[in-house]
């Protein structure tokens, strides 16, 4: 049986600013906790995420929180692969047909990573790569050091904005939503395990990736747009 879709109410901004001010991050909700990607067939993740979502009629907004002991990244030029490093990913179907949609990953670095998939992965994709769908830089909020593995950190904060006018030409849907549209959506977080090798951080050799997420695929796989959860777009609070 698959795991029940998370749903999540992504509240109006009132400030109207280009970023959402301090009051308007206070008003939205926090998610659930992250689970592993498979759901309850897996340990619950060790480090816990989470995020916050606004909107108005210029873009999306997501802060989301990624607790962790060990700030770590080493890509450091857009367009390259995020997720090789520990990151924070935001899946977007707008029109919810399970085919196409976009992907956006970002490291504690700030550098982020676009890409349109024309389909899923298991019906030949193709990836448009890179896609410039995130037009401004995310904010990121280092809580410690980065590739610093002589102290101990709390974890990094980031703040997306995406654009409607870089989603409309193939949401598929209205760009942006209006209140009470329902968009697809999901959340992954990659963390690999780590060792300190001669002063600096490497991943551990031969382990895999863990894939945490919002709403669980049931499967090692968030390329199965059909298993994501919704978001429900609603006015201020």
């Amino acid at each position: 049986m698959l795991p029940e879709p998370r749903r999540y109410a992504c509240r109006r901004s009132l400030s109207g600013q280009a970023w959402p001010q301090t009051e308007d991050w206070a008003a939205a909700s926090w998610s659930e906790d992250f689970v592993d990607i498979e759901g309850s067939l897996r340990p619950a993740p060790r480090h816990r995420t989470r995020f916050k979502a606004l909107w108005d009629d210029a873009a999306l907004f997501v802060l989301a929180e990624l607790d962790d002991p060990h700030l770590w990244a080493e890509t450091s030029q857009p367009g390259e692969v995020v997720f090789h490093d520990n990151d924070f990913e935001v899946f977007l179907d707008p029109d919810g047909d399970a085919g196409q949609y976009l992907e956006y990953e970002v490291n504690a670095r700030g550098v982020g990573w676009g890409l349109r998939l024309v389909r899923p992965y298991r019906e030949g994709g193709p990836v448009v790569d890179p896609w410039p769908w995130v037009p401004d830089e995310p904010l990121v909020t280092l809580r410690g050091t980065l590739n610093d593995p002589t102290d101990l950190d709390e974890g990094w904060t980031v703040v997306i904005r995406m654009a409607w006018d870089g989603i409309a030409d193939f949401a598929g849907c209205p760009s942006p939503p209006r209140p009470g549209d329902a968009w697809r959506v999901n959340f992954s977080r990659v963390h690999w395990d780590l060792e300190v090798v001669g002063g600096r951080y490497r991943k551990v050799e031969g382990r895999a990736e863990h894939n945490w997420v919002w709403s669980p695929q049931g499967v090692v796989d968030m390329h199965q747009p059909e298993r994501w959860g919704w978001f429900d777009f609603v006015g201020p609070t």
